[in-house]
């Protein structure tokens, strides 16, 4: 894809285009996890608002039996857990709403009080969807998880109560506009984008599973090149001479 001028940084960026209610975002978690551990490379999210709007929907039956077969696939794939409370309980509470905008209001929240707390949101709030089968629409429900992850109750109601409506809809709008410029189809959508601004889609697919060999293949993707002049490590069975 094309060099992408908000891309460039100091080091290498991994983009993350997600939704908080996105089954296969879930599926994608224990990759994000194993990104944010690699040396050098800077992890950022784009909530892309895919329950929003017209688009939120109160669970159904039908919601169930759609959703369902997705998820235990995900489950085979991936080894992810699904939770009794998720399958029995909240797939089955039919007062349940599930919304975008709320949980993505609480992900700008933390990650604006705590750096990469807006990650940590995330991953807090993927367990308490899929495998705890909790309302993480309901404003009550997320200020409960930020107390979880320990933030201060009144900063994050007041971080929340910023970061809500405008500031919400803004960061929604612009990750659909990243979306679209990466020329990705949905969710999750993962950019790697280099320091001198050129980026390109990278395929999860064949990673899903496979946290430990993602992250190696990452870290040989943002590591610095070797100085010519510099000299081979000599290793032999005992180790390496530096």
């Amino acid at each position: 894809m094309a060099a992408m001028n908000d891309a460039v940084s100091n080091g290498a960026t991994l983009h993350y285009i997600f939704d908080p209610l996105c089954g296969w975002c879930y599926a994608a978690a224990p990759l994000v996890d194993a990104a944010r551990e690699v040396p050098g490379l800077k992890v950022e999210f784009h909530g892309g608002g895919m329950m929003t709007g017209a688009n939120r929907r109160s669970i159904t039956p039908q919601w169930r039996d759609y959703v369902m077969p997705h998820d235990h696939r995900i489950a085979e794939m991936t080894g992810q857990p699904f939770g009794e409370r998720y399958f029995e309980g909240l797939l089955r509470d039919t007062g349940a709403v599930m919304d975008s905008e709320p949980p993505t209001t609480a992900i700008l929240a933390a990650d604006s009080l705590r750096t990469g707390g807006g990650l940590d949101m995330i991953h807090r709030l993927q367990q308490a969807h899929y495998v705890e089968g909790r309302r993480i629409a309901d404003v009550e429900v997320l200020k409960a998880i930020a107390a979880e992850l320990g933030f201060d109750a009144t900063a994050f109601a007041s971080a929340f109560d910023s970061q809500s409506g405008e500031a919400t809809a803004r960061h929604i709008a612009q990750s659909r506009q990243f979306l679209q410029r990466a020329g990705g189809q949905g969710f999750p959508t993962f950019v790697l984008a280099q320091p001198d601004g050129s980026a390109s889609r990278v395929d999860i697919g064949p990673w899903l599973g496979r946290a430990n060999e993602w992250k190696a293949q990452l870290g040989a993707f943002v590591a610095p090149p070797q100085s010519p002049s510099a000299e081979p490590n000599a290793c032999g069975p005992d180790g390496c001479a530096i």
